[in-house]
């Protein structure tokens, strides 16, 4: 699909992306650089919508904005056309999900500004250089999201329950992934949850809302990370005319190295 080495070249996987021949989860790809989640909102919303993301910036926190009718991205990559370079994106009308395309050329209009998020995807590989196993990414899943009853911060008419990830790991190695990701604050950072999932209201870790399951296998304990999944569920209360989200899970890849994320 991508060549020798063209899975770890970021201007090689968006070009596979934009001609439509990769539509599926970014997990792994272009490992070591920075993934990120996006929303287009028209502009009469951004306002608002740049309120949410400042209140609550463990799920969403800001790379970049875009201006009104602006596809590129320059401070992310080289190229960046967002119309096509994310892999499956979701088409919402009125707060409900009507469609998911590849391209959005089609739908692209002059008043719509483009959110990109911090994804945790970002961070995976600084767990896995720390010894921290990824089933997910040894099985060539996408993560597991689950909706939980932790409420973020309104702002206009984006508000909505927290959107997670979970990742299970020996207890063990809890402690050094809250470190690793600690470092991280722009892609969501340190856990939000360790432990129990029914004390942020997840009933069942083997039906994800969002993703795929990841078996939790004896010793092992689920770290759960803030999501950049929060604002579709947002965008359920805002219910806003028209607006574009990427599907879960397939991120825009940028040039950006994770470690100049990093805080320290």
């Amino acid at each position: 699909m991508f060549g020798p080495e063209g899975a770890s070249n970021p201007i090689h996987v968006r070009d596979t992306i934009r001609k439509g021949l990769w539509t599926s989860h970014t997990s792994g790809l272009a490992d070591g650089h920075v993934q990120g989640n996006v929303v287009i909102l028209p502009e009469v919303l951004a306002s608002d919508f740049l309120r949410f993301c400042q209140r609550n910036p463990k799920p969403c926190p800001v790379l970049a904005v875009s201006e009104p009718g602006q596809f590129t991205l320059p401070s992310l990559g080289k190229g960046i056309d967002i119309r096509s370079d994310v892999p499956l994106y979701r088409i919402w009308r009125h707060g409900e999900m009507s469609e998911e395309v590849v391209d959005i050329a089609s739908l692209w209009r002059s008043d719509l500004v483009t959110f990109v998020l911090g994804c945790s995807f970002s961070f995976e590989s600084a767990l896995i250089e720390a010894g921290i196993r990824l089933r997910h990414v040894e099985e060539g899943k996408n993560v597991a999201m689950f909706r939980t009853n932790v409420q973020t911060e309104p702002a206009g008419p984006f508000g909505g329950p927290m959107v997670v990830t979970m990742r299970p790991m020996p207890a063990a190695d809890v402690i050094r992934a809250v470190q690793v990701t600690s470092r991280f604050p722009n892609v969501h950072g340190a856990p939000v949850h360790i432990g129990d999932p029914a004390l942020i209201g997840i009933t069942d870790l083997s039906q994800p809302d969002y993703g795929d399951a990841v078996a939790l296998m004896p010793g092992e304990i689920p770290v759960f990370w803030a999501c950049g999944v929060t604002p579709q569920s947002a965008i359920l209360n805002a219910q806003p005319a028209f607006c574009i989200t990427h599907a879960p899970g397939c991120m825009l890849i940028t040039d950006l190295l994770n470690h100049q994320l990093a805080s320290f």
